[in-house]
């Protein structure tokens, strides 16, 4: 009988604490994303328009800049107001900026694994379903924080410390507005993207499905709005019902815009949708009927 030298030892080292053993997945998914130069670029774009804002800001409260140009800060303030159209109106340049950041790191996240069989890899570990959708979520959810949230932020703390703290307090709802609605954009879109992941496999086909769902989709409901008089019809554009639910929470006026209920409804009803779609899909293993 053959003797084999028993050498084998239990790892005895330290070990990552089980709440945050989801971050290895979005540790590999970063790499990837910060190797692309089009993410550079988005950011890049992203930080110029924080910066263009900030510099509006600041004009505001500058006269000596103003006077160069001939301009008093009370026709800049009447021109460019800081209210909520200002915030409101940088989101919706971060949003677009961010849906390409959503085509350039969404559509491989949860395809590839599926695709190349490596989720059970992943179950076989101490990570669960909800874990590893964290893992994945956090990976856009960090990214588009950057571009909406956080950049908006630092726009809001020039503005008060230029403004006084006062400004801050008496526009609570402009501070409230841009955290929910960047997290309300954030948390539809990750899902949407991730449940399309899921569902369709091939990161080029998720690409064209996002670009179809936000530029030919809305055409359609352009038509129907336009030929038919139905402001239903907008609810087919996607961008349109998030403008409508994001100046819903900055308390702006609605101009030919869907029921501002009708456009919350909606994208809750896509989260959902989303969600449980990915919770059909997400499987260490597949029934072959």
């Amino acid at each position: 009988m053959a003797v084999y030298e028993q050498i084998y030892r239990r790892y005895e080292g330290a070990q990552t604490p089980r709440a945050l053993r989801f971050l290895v997945i979005p540790r590999y998914a970063y790499q990837r994303l910060f190797g692309s130069k089009l993410w550079w670029v988005l950011l890049a774009a992203s930080g110029l328009t924080t910066l263009a804002y900030a510099v509006l800001i600041y004009l505001r409260h500058n006269a000596r800049a103003l006077a160069v140009f001939g301009v008093t800060a009370e026709d800049m303030a009447r021109v460019i107001p800081v209210d909520g159209g200002f915030f409101a109106g940088f989101l919706a340049i971060q949003f677009v900026l961010g849906f390409l950041v959503v085509l350039v790191a969404g559509p491989t996240l949860i395809s590839m694994d599926l695709a190349n069989g490596g989720l059970p890899l992943y179950l076989a570990r101490p990570i669960s379903r909800p874990e590893y959708l964290v893992g994945k979520f956090v990976v856009l959810g960090a990214a588009l924080s950057l571009l909406t949230w956080v950049f908006a932020f630092l726009l809001i703390a020039l503005q008060t410390s230029l403004e006084g703290a006062g400004w801050a307090v008496g526009n609570a709802r402009i501070v409230a507005a841009v955290f929910v609605g960047s997290w309300l954009w954030i948390v539809v879109m990750s899902a949407l993207t991730l449940a399309l992941s899921a569902l369709i496999r091939w990161p080029l086909a998720v690409r064209g499905v996002l670009l179809a769902l936000f530029i030919l989709l809305p055409g359609f409901g352009q038509a129907v709005y336009h030929g038919m008089g139905r402001s239903w019809g907008l609810l087919f554009d996607l961008g349109t019902v998030f403008e409508t639910a994001v100046r819903g929470l900055f308390g702006l006026p609605l101009v030919d815009a869907p029921p501002l209920a009708a456009a919350w409804a909606v994208l809750v009803g896509l989260a959902a949708a989303s969600v449980l779609i990915l919770a059909r899909k997400l499987r260490a293993y597949e029934v072959v009927s």
